[in-house]
């Protein structure tokens, strides 16, 4: 369970907002809790998220590990305090006018957010990583480009989180697809697999492996340089096509 300061909030969300108060004693001259997470950050970027200890950024920064804990409680709060971080503002972002495209737009910021911090989808998104600065402001801005729709708040909250969902999903795939490198499945694989993977016994499956669009290296269409990105614009399609379907008539 999270710390919480005598303001009622979970330690990682008061220092977010600038709500705890930076340490008056100890080595706190050059010491910060912004240095101490863009350290963490970097690591995270560059070794993966396995990399970040307290030990770690403690020696990036040139203090001790002990300096450290006068700032942040535990690794614990330490990731949270990251993971809002990473994601960078939305605030200068400006929406297209349409809903429909005001959608797309926020959806691929997000999109951009989680490629440029791929670690942060490792963690997860509680109560605490909702009520962020970053995540408020990302939130705040996904409701603006549904302000005009006719949908109770509730519903809202929901279309926001249903493609941060997709979203998310997506850069995920494409992480992990990344991360085999240069194995693939070739086409002499595929013709292997043709003879466990027959018409009789998955007849609505075969058609689509036959044309390409199931697994890389079918010569029929191979869509390796087009990565997920089919994938990712048919998902938002479908939400906003599901969305226009649900509106009524007239708005």
């Amino acid at each position: 369970m999270a710390d919480t300061t005598e303001t009622g909030l979970p330690r990682a969300v008061a220092i977010a907002w600038g709500m705890q108060e930076v340490p008056q004693r100890g080595p706190n001259r050059g010491l910060s809790h912004e240095r101490i997470v863009a350290a963490a950050i970097e690591i995270a970027d560059a070794e993966g998220l396995s990399a970040v200890t307290m030990q770690a950024v403690a020696k990036s920064l040139g203090f001790t590990t002990m300096s450290l804990y006068r700032y942040v409680s535990s690794k614990e709060e330490l990731l949270q305090l990251m993971q809002d971080a990473a994601v960078i503002s939305p605030e200068k972002l400006k929406l297209p006018p349409t809903w429909q495209e005001a959608l797309r737009a926020w959806a691929g910021w997000i999109r951009e957010a989680y490629r440029a911090h791929p670690w942060v989808l490792q963690l997860p998104r509680g109560q605490v990583a909702v009520l962020m600065p970053n995540s408020v402001r990302a939130a705040d801005l996904g409701l603006q480009a549904l302000r005009d729709l006719p949908l109770s708040h509730f519903e809202k909250v929901g279309i926001i989180l249903v493609v941060s969902q997709h979203v998310a999903a997506t850069v995920e795939l494409e992480q992990n697809l990344a991360a085999e490198g240069e194995v693939r499945i070739t086409a002499e694989g595929v013709e292997v697999l043709k003879e466990v993977i027959t018409a009789e016994r998955f007849p609505h499956l075969v058609p689509v492996m036959e044309a390409g669009g199931y697994v890389a290296g079918a010569p029929e269409a191979d869509r390796q340089d087009e990565g997920v990105d089919p994938e990712y614009d048919l998902g938002l399609d479908l939400i906003i096509a599901g969305l226009e379907r649900r509106i009524p008539l007239g708005s």
